[in-house]
């Protein structure tokens, strides 16, 4: 009874948010590409302090892991880092992401830029291990600082839309021994043609030498790719990171991603991972997901 009850209440809120982006995304500001999405020229602007889709919204009812991370480690050498015991997580678990931007200031930088802030979080939830009261295992919480800069010259075939700086805080919360920290300086660009749409990142890691987790970057990467191709309302992704040590050691994450119509404004969602880093507290930690629920928003 207390299990459907707390699906009850999952249900009940992803359906809220549901209706607020069928009201939110109508046909005057829905998000077809990366110049609506990014506002990058006047016919797209929308001004500012307006909440529009970040990165995407969905609930994975199940999402499968072949090797649960059941004591966490870290690199840091201080003993209070060391997890004394390990904990029986199940294979099966939930997970969801929230994500959101909102323009704060347009046409900066003598008028030729953008200045956005973006909240991403997601949460990974024993909701199906009884043994455990079905904990939330991991929440990981992500503003960001995004400078935009619209640009707009052929690259290889696609049109370059945008480049831009970005500074991001990534956290999970928690206390030693299972706190986990990114602080991150990315520098990114954008392009896209007809059906396809390419984010490309690279960043240094402010907090790589020291903290929580100093050799974070050696396993979730110094950069990550971005390909989404989107056709009669399927949205395919693929993210791919690497570490960018191609000689020795190359470490990194691969997700993919599949959201399909059902009906009406309902649709599916697959994803699969393999790598490190799926959570912050997973980031040396290798395993292979697969989930499978429910999508609110895509890229485009």
């Amino acid at each position: 009874m207390k299990l459907l009850l707390q699906f009850l209440v999952i249900l009940l809120f992803f359906s809220s948010i549901a209706d607020a982006q069928i009201q939110l995304y109508n046909s005057q500001t829905q998000l077809r590409n990366m110049t609506e999405h990014w506002e990058l020229d006047t016919t797209a602007q929308r001004g500012s302090f307006v909440i529009t889709p970040y990165k995407p919204v969905y609930l994975l009812l199940g999402k499968y892991s072949s090797r649960p991370n059941d004591q966490p480690t870290s690199q840091n050498t201080n003993p209070n880092y060391i997890v004394p015991e390990s904990v029986n997580y199940d294979n099966v678990e939930l997970k969801f992401q929230l994500s959101f931007k909102t323009k704060v200031l347009q046409d900066i930088v003598w008028g030729r830029a953008d200045l956005w802030v973006a909240y991403t979080q997601k949460s990974f939830w024993q909701i199906y291990n009884s043994e455990l009261s079905r904990p939330f295992r991991e929440t990981n919480y992500e503003p960001e600082l995004i400078l935009n800069f619209p640009i707009k010259f052929k690259f290889l075939g696609f049109e370059t839309r945008m480049v831009g700086i970005a500074f991001n805080h990534l956290s999970n919360g928690k206390s030693i021994p299972l706190s986990r920290t990114s602080n991150r300086a990315i520098i990114l660009a954008g392009f896209d043609r007809k059906n396809w749409s390419i984010y490309v990142r690279t960043w240094y890691g402010m907090s790589d030498r020291s903290g929580d987790n100093p050799d974070i970057s050696d396993y979730t990467g110094r950069s990550d790719l971005n390909v989404i191709y989107a056709k009669n309302g399927n949205v395919f992704s693929f993210i791919g990171a690497s570490n960018m040590n191609f000689g020795s050691n190359p470490r990194g994450n691969a997700e993919f991603s599949w959201s399909y119509p059902i009906k009406n404004n309902l649709k599916g969602i697959l994803q699969i991972s393999h790598g490190y880093g799926e959570s912050l507290i997973d980031y040396n930690h290798s395993q292979t997901t697969v989930g499978i629920g429910v999508s609110l928003v895509e890229w485009m």
